[in-house]
């Protein structure tokens, strides 16, 4: 039985999703023009937001904000705030690769209780809410039982441009990627942690990202009974913006090669 919460963060969701759809569709007609078409994904960004945050605020004007887009907003609930991404993934929407998300999450005195990650190009509804589990279309969701890095698949995102993360990204790939059977650069957090979550993903990690790409997946991941901490011990990954996520099996593995830098 979901919550009233989570009624209102799915179906504004799947409102800013079939919004997201519909401009996902003209993004290949505008390839000709790199500004054009950059301009248009800018504005589709914001409209989904803007969707978004008519469908929560409307349903819950008390809460506070957290958006890629519009920044913070103090809400009358100084308790309670949403924590939203529009458009996870803009890079691969601009391009046409259809892996881009919506992440909506509810933060309560600090902690996230109430997560939805929706995945609109292949109608994936990941939701999760604190002691209730984790559900994929209404399937409970478990993170993988492999318990062996050779055979583990893990997930991260490469920097890109000028970021100054890329050269400790890169030695953790060096440390990394001979111990496995693989690292995926798929260019969208929240899936990430959803797939981790659904055991496609054995594990997840990643530094330089925002409170809004991960707030609802780090829920989803522990939900599913797997473990999503600070890069650093004792860090807290919204603050930090750097963390590490598994399945409870590799978790502490995998964890110390990615802290080995650190």
């Amino acid at each position: 039985m979901l919550s009233a919460n989570m009624n209102v963060m799915i179906k504004a969701a799947r409102k800013a999703g079939r919004s997201l759809v519909k401009d996902f569709r003209e993004v290949e007609n505008l390839q000709v023009s790199v500004k054009g078409a950059g301009d248009f994904v800018s504005r589709a960004d914001r409209e989904a937001e803007r969707i978004i945050k008519e469908e929560l605020r409307g349903a819950r004007p008390n809460y506070g904000w957290l958006g890629e887009e519009t920044g913070e907003e103090a809400g009358e609930d100084p308790t309670r705030r949403w924590i939203v991404d529009p458009l996870d993934g803009t890079t691969n929407f601009l391009h046409g690769l259809p892996h881009w998300a919506i992440s909506i999450a509810l933060e309560h005195k600090g902690e996230i209780v109430a997560a939805v990650i929706f995945d609109p190009a292949k109608d994936e509804m990941f939701v999760a809410e604190k002691g209730g589990g984790a559900f994929m279309n209404d399937q409970r969701l478990r993170v993988s039982s492999r318990g062996k890095m050779i055979e583990s698949i893990f997930a991260t995102g490469v920097p890109f441009g000028g970021r100054g993360t890329l050269p400790a990204t890169l030695q953790d790939l060096a440390r990394l990627m001979p111990l496995t059977a693989g690292v995926r650069r798929w260019g969208a957090a929240s899936l990430d942690l959803a797939y981790v979550a659904a055991g496609r993903y054995d594990g997840y990690w990643e530094r330089g990202i925002f409170p809004w790409d991960v707030a609802a997946g780090i829920l989803m991941v522990r939900e599913a009974g797997g473990f999503a901490e600070g890069l650093r011990e004792g860090d807290h990954v919204l603050e930090s913006g750097r963390i590490v996520a598994a399945n409870a099996t590799i978790f502490d593995t995998f964890a110390k090669v990615i802290r080995a830098r650190d």
